[in-house]
């Protein structure tokens, strides 16, 4: 049977046991900085991008009788064209010599042990949420490139942070870029994140961010008193838990949470599921204090603060998979429909209710516009053990809508 052999390149030469591989095969598959590395051998030269048309080929080789040399760089299974070999053409008709990794070179040269490191790969990926994905990590290595280079990775951070007054952090945050890992040009670069911002950078290299002080852990369960608010104006941790329920929050997409108040839905959220894009929406100033020192005391930077009231404060905000309604301000009726309107199939909103006319309103506007609802209210009473009376607090409908 044809064979596959993938070999991982680290520096600028291959290994004299390579040599016999590419010598007897018919076709070699490689970028244009490893072109050069075969140069001068007769075998058809492939591409490694676009990688459907390379996939196709190789398979045309192999079916022809021949072998395939791959080059690839550092480690292939490390976020490398491994995978992709592997689906397509099964572990059994590949061998793979790994060279060492990007991670591995970067954290030798950093002199750092990378067994406890959160690793993020933002290689050819589009991210909108680097706040919230790095933050929430002492520690994080990121695979980067020239769209998400160091640059702008760092200068988001400090905007982030930046927006929620957070000079602990902005004081506290050191970033180490290791680029060109192996190549003639490599550079270590470090500095804070407004150096890092100011810097510019090749499309290779490895980030690391790194905190003096640990995040808090992302479990569910906070309690009122652990969150700032103002005079008794939050989500009860009761209805907060029910609440969360009915959202049925996914890993990944986006969430509204509009009339954020303290913040204190969108915290959970952030905790619960971290890579979830969070915007919390809320026209109070003395409540987009509070959400900012929320965040802050968290490091819950999945959350982003739209200051602005709705529906007009929704434009321009990425379409949610999930919307929770917490405050309307007496414009329930037409934050429902904006919120429908750009609600993703199979998404859901979910309203909490304190007066008859509000339920009234939800229930209607949810039928109208064709969703599927659903209803129920919680009485929650507190009482402490042993003695005391039990402290009642007012019922509250969740109202559910799921769009079909």
């Amino acid at each position: 049977m044809s064979r596959i052999e993938l070999i991982g390149v680290s520096g600028v030469a291959l290994d004299p046991e390579h040599w016999p591989l590419l010598r007897s095969c018919a076709a070699i598959v490689a970028s244009g900085r490893h072109r050069s590395l075969a140069a001068g051998l007769p075998q058809e030269m492939i591409d490694i991008a676009p990688v459907a048309a390379m996939l196709n080929r190789v398979e045309a080789v192999l079916s022809s009788g021949g072998d395939v040399v791959v080059l690839a760089s550092g480690d292939p299974l490390f976020y490398g064209i491994g995978r992709r070999l592997i689906d397509r053409f099964g572990p059994e008709q590949l061998t793979i010599r790994p060279a060492l990794s990007a991670l591995q070179l970067a954290c030798a040269r950093f002199c750092i042990p990378w067994d406890d490191l959160a690793l993020l790969s933002f290689h050819g990926r589009e991210i909108d949420n680097f706040p919230g994905r790095i933050l929430r990590h002492r520690q994080a290595m990121l695979c980067t490139d020239g769209r998400s280079s160091p640059d702008r990775v760092a200068a988001e951070l400090l905007g982030a942070l930046t927006a929620c007054e957070d000079t602990e952090r902005i004081n506290g945050i050191r970033i180490r870029v290791a680029e060109n890992l192996g190549l003639a040009d490599e550079r270590l670069t470090s500095g804070t994140l407004a150096e890092i911002a100011a810097c510019s950078f090749g499309p290779l290299n490895m980030m690391l961010v790194e905190q003096p002080f640990s995040p808090t852990p992302l479990p569910l369960g906070l309690c009122e008193d652990e969150i700032v608010h103002s005079r008794g104006l939050i989500t009860k941790d009761e209805v907060r838990a029910a609440t969360l329920h009915r959202l049925r929050l996914p890993a990944t997409g986006v969430f509204w949470d509009i009339g954020g108040g303290s913040g204190a839905v969108s915290l959970e959220a952030a905790r619960l599921c971290p890579e979830l894009t969070i915007r919390t929406v809320e026209k109070k100033a003395e409540e987009q204090a509070n959400i900012r020192a929320n965040i802050r005391r968290f490091g819950t930077y999945s959350i982003r603060l739209v200051c602005g009231e709705a529906p007009e404060a929704l434009a321009g905000l990425p379409a949610p998979a999930r919307v929770f309604i917490g405050g309307s301000g007496q414009r329930l009726e037409a934050i429902i429909e904006e919120a429908v309107d750009r609600l993703a199939d199979g998404g859901r909103i979910v309203l909490n209710a304190v007066r008859v006319q509000s339920e009234t309103i939800a229930l209607t506007c949810f039928a109208r516009l064709g969703l599927r609802v659903a209803a129920s209210t919680i009485a929650v009473s507190r009482w402490r053990i042993p003695g005391g009376d039990p402290r009642k607090f007012n019922p509250i409908t969740l109202i559910t809508g799921d769009k079909r």
